[in-house]
């Protein structure tokens, strides 16, 4: 699936970004001040082999290409993809992509695409597409969490990316918040704030919330299986209580780890990004409210929350595409 949304009129230099997921897989091809040219999608899931997936890639980025006026107008490739080690270019056990193991993925992808090519985590794509594109426009000290599925992160710090000895710093979501507290079935862990500050962990609290009263609410006429995020919002909109609890609880779980990561390295701001923002001040207000109150006095109202300025269906290629730039 291919489309267009415009020509280039000049010849100016230009980065493909691709964004992995465990389901699908997006790419474009984007200019230096964040124009996404053009933008196609293949399924991640159906390609058991690295290879194939990368020949499909390939196939489809290709046609794209050669609209731009050929490969010589391409700076490079970026790529966000889970586990991803900027240090290595390697994809390294990612639970929810279809190969597992060590996968030299920058290195399969140059070698197929002739194209330099860079990696990195899917958060840190993200913090980088903020910071060249979105919110972060002009900061050099903001940490960015994106509250989907599960709860990612790229922390930005003196203008660099704060990567680790290993290249995987940066794994907030996966933080424990409450000692002893919800498990989670993708790590293995107890507590952490994934567990609780994502979609999933909202559909979770929901059913918790639903399971220990009999409070009435709108969410009593859903079948349990069939709660989910989104549902929880649409019923927080129509004043449904317990709902708008179950997203007071968040916002106090989110905000307690935001005042931890502010402590740690005292950002200018912290850029929220993915499908929970949607929830607006359901969400952001008692985030905000528990932030400060858990900060120590030097640090309160300092640092801005701020929603990013990325439009979603953009943001992931985006994020992949400015790592080009960053390139030496």
């Amino acid at each position: 699936m291919v489309k267009g949304t415009s020509s280039p009129a000049s010849l100016e230099a230009l980065a493909i970004g691709i964004d992995i997921g465990g389901t699908g897989t997006k790419f474009g091809i984007v200019d230096r001040v964040g124009n996404v040219l053009f933008t196609g999608e293949i399924s991640t899931k159906k390609h058991k082999q690295v290879g194939t997936f990368i020949d499909e890639l390939h196939e489809n980025l290709s046609s794209l290409i050669q609209n731009v006026g050929g490969s010589g107008r391409i700076r490079g490739i970026g790529v966000g993809a889970p586990n991803g080690n900027y240090y290595t270019g390697t994809v390294e056990y990612a639970p929810n992509l279809p190969w597992k193991g060590i996968i030299p993925l920058a290195q399969l992808i140059q070698d197929k695409f002739q194209l330099p090519s860079i990696l990195t985590n899917d958060a840190n794509a993200a913090a980088i597409g903020e910071m060249m594109y979105g919110a972060a426009q002009g900061m050099k000290d903001f940490i960015m969490i994106t509250l989907g599925t599960g709860v990612g992160s790229g922390i930005v710090a003196n203008g660099h990316l704060v990567l680790g000895h290993d290249g995987f710093a940066g794994e907030l979501g996966h933080t424990i918040i409450i000692p002893d507290g919800r498990f989670h079935e993708g790590t293995g862990k107890y507590g952490s704030l994934e567990s609780y500050a994502s979609a999933t962990g909202v559909t979770l609290t929901a059913k918790e919330m639903l399971a220990k009263t009999d409070t009435e609410s709108l969410l009593r006429q859903i079948s349990v299986k069939d709660i989910d995020s989104k549902k929880v919002y649409d019923a927080a909109v129509q004043g449904d209580a317990v709902a708008r609890e179950i997203f007071e609880y968040t916002g106090k779980i989110l905000g307690m780890a935001l005042a931890n990561f502010v402590m740690f390295s005292s950002p200018e701001a912290i850029i929220l990004f993915g499908g929970l923002t949607k929830s607006g001040d359901f969400i952001l207000k008692p985030t905000r409210e528990y932030m400060e109150a858990n900060l120590i006095q030097v640090f309160q109202n300092r640092v801005k929350i701020l929603v990013s300025h990325l439009r979603e269906s953009d943001a992931a290629i985006l994020g992949a595409s400015a790592l080009v730039w960053e390139m030496p």
